[in-house]
């Protein structure tokens, strides 16, 4: 039996508190209104020596300039100058017109004089109309903003959450597939998957919990939840979001969660507890269940896999699109289930448990790592490439956005993700080396989370991101949650499934 180390317990509860913390930091710090966000644009000018938003609040805030005295005496001057020469005109035309004459040329002569002072005063009248316009434009530059700042700790905490939910759902995912393929070089791994997945009901519960505060407005990470968004007229109205509304519809979203976290979570319970009854059973009877159990839990997976992509991360994008989102995001947190088997198999086997792992074993779980990665980056590269190459400007706009404004995240998950696995874990030799699988395990895990919080962070914070304490806090928080609650899982039961059908030769597993 595992027992849990005092300092990796300690560790995980200094994660949970270092990551309140940091939460907490986000929420307290973001601003309030848009006189707070004004605020944080003129530090930002201050600190960059002006820019744009400096631009844009000169343009507001410029007000009409006043004519000096002199000037306004001038005009007075000139105006009256003019008015008395109409006056004198008038006088020596009635001696010589008819009256109707005189008044109509006194209509013409008033008409004319309105005309030319309307010419003089005609610029100052634009010139208020356009500082109107720059008003109102920087207002709505600052509730942009606003909302954008507001998002940032919520988007960052969603980020994290997601996240770690969906790398115990891959070892999940991993762990059916390896009942189904009836493997015998992987049970005496099982007991690691089952303790990761042991993570999936707390990280769901939470999960669902945001979910529910998206859709009652506490945030505004999906704009097609916004008021209006549907509604001709409303000045939210987005018609491309309205089509859409008998799917994208929060009673419907909702729903579609639940039913997806509660299956999973059923499957976890079930083929766990069947994996137990194995262990005391005198035939393969709770063998067989999970190997039914486990084929229609994958049918279940990879289509409800989707449409949890669409729903969850794709949707923050209303307007965009992807047939291959699916398995892109599939792949992501996959190879990171995978990692983390790995990561986890290798502390365990350094304090002494797991003695029946051998270096085979640790070269079939980077083979994997290797394997996925190569795997996401073509997914990745296809998804790119034809986007970029057809040019659609509804299509291109999502990889203009992250080109643009996350540059180097965008393009450092492709380094971390591809390029660092394939140069390090393209060797044989390499992948049996306990140093090496760690090091590329961190590098892959971090690259990974990148890739989700480039996929989310563009459209609900924009150019509005940064690495920083809402950040580091809420993935403290969450993987100290998923130490404590996994590490403690494995002290529950045996870490051998001793019962198993396959167990002997998973055992003598080498070559």
């Amino acid at each position: 039996m595992y027992t849990f180390s005092s300092k990796l317990k300690t560790l995980s509860i200094v994660l949970i508190l270092l990551g309140i913390f940091g939460i907490g930091y986000g929420f307290l710090t973001a601003p309030k209104n848009i006189e707070d966000v004004q605020k944080i644009l003129d530090a930002e000018s201050a600190h960059h020596g002006g820019g744009h938003h400096e631009a844009a609040k000169e343009a507001a805030h410029e007000m009409p300039k006043v004519l000096p005295a002199q000037q306004n005496q001038s005009v007075e001057k000139e105006v009256a100058h003019e008015s008395e020469e109409v006056v004198m005109e008038a006088k020596d035309t009635i001696a010589v017109k008819p009256l109707d004459t005189v008044a109509t040329d006194s209509a013409k002569v008033a008409v004319a004089n309105v005309e030319h002072h309307d010419g003089e005063y005609a610029a100052p009248a634009e010139h208020h109309q356009t500082e109107a316009e720059a008003h109102a434009e920087h207002e709505d530059h600052l509730k942009h903003v606003l909302t954008q700042l507001q998002n940032k700790p919520w988007a960052a905490l969603y980020v994290a959450c997601i996240f770690i939910m969906l790398i115990s759902l891959g070892a999940l995912a991993f762990y059916a597939i390896q009942q189904v393929a009836q493997a015998g070089w992987s049970p005496v791994l099982f007991r690691v998957m089952q303790g990761i997945t042991a993570y999936l009901p707390v990280g769901s519960v939470i999960f669902f919990v945001l979910l529910i505060l998206a859709g009652m407005h506490y945030n505004h990470l999906f704009v097609w939840m916004a008021e209006g968004v549907t509604q001709k007229g409303h000045e939210n109205y987005d018609k491309l979001v309205a089509a859409k509304s008998g799917y994208l519809n929060f009673p419907f979203w909702i729903i579609r969660a639940a039913i997806f976290l509660i299956g999973w979570n059923l499957y976890r319970y079930f083929s766990r507890k069947n994996c137990l009854a194995q262990d005391e059973s005198s035939d393969n009877s709770f063998y067989k269940k999970n190997f039914k159990m486990s084929a229609t839990f994958l049918v279940f997976f990879i289509v409800t896999e989707s449409i949890m992509s669409w729903d969850w991360i794709m949707s923050v994008d209303p307007h965009w699109f992807s047939t291959l989102f699916g398995w892109y995001v599939f792949a992501s947190f996959f190879v990171s289930g995978i990692t983390t088997i790995a990561m986890v198999t290798l502390y365990l086997k350094s304090k002494g448990y797991l003695e029946f792992v051998n270096n085979s074993h640790i070269h079939d779980l980077a083979k994997f790592m290797f394997g996925i990665s190569v795997f996401w980056t073509y997914l990745w590269f296809s998804q790119f490439m034809l986007i970029w190459y057809a040019d659609i400007p509804e299509e291109v706009t999502y990889f203009w956005t992250r080109i643009e404004l996350y540059n180097l995240p965008f393009f450092g998950a492709v380094v971390m993700n591809f390029v660092f696995p394939i140069l390090i874990l393209i060797n044989s030799d390499f992948k049996r080396l306990t140093w090496v699988v760690v090091m590329a395990g961190i590098v892959i895990l971090f690259g990974h989370y990148v890739d989700f919080f480039n996929m989310i962070m563009p459209g609900t914070v924009g150019d509005r991101w940064f690495i920083g304490i809402p950040e580091i806090g809420s993935l403290c928080f969450f993987i100290g949650l998923f130490i404590l609650v996994v590490f403690t899982a494995l002290t529950k039961v045996p870490l051998l499934a001793k019962r198993n059908p396959f167990i002997e030769e998973s055992k003598h597993f080498h070559y």
